[in-house]
């Protein structure tokens, strides 16, 4: 399922139009994404959380060379899905 057809879903099961349906799950994703670089969690109970993992520096191999690469510290989102979530599969 990509975007789009994530929007017709949304708006079929609201009862919301194309549009409004749109600007709910670009304000959803905003508002994650905002809390994530704000370093809040997102939980969402029944369905998961959204949290940012912070990952040391390390070092790696360039696996052409066999060189060690000093692999920079960064951070990256995860989420965690919640237990309803897990279960439903």
């Amino acid at each position: 399922m990509n975007k789009s057809n994530l929007i017709a879903k949304m708006a079929e099961k609201s009862g919301l139009n194309r549009k409004q349906a749109e600007a709910a799950l670009e304000a959803f994703l905003g508002s994650v994404t905002e809390a994530l670089k704000e370093g809040d969690k997102v939980q969402i109970v029944g369905f998961g959380t959204f949290s940012v993992r912070e990952r040391e520096e390390h070092e790696a191999r360039n696996p052409a060379t066999g060189e060690p690469v000093t692999v920079a510290a960064s951070k990256t989102p995860v989420f965690k899905p919640g237990k309803s979530f897990k279960e439903a599969f």
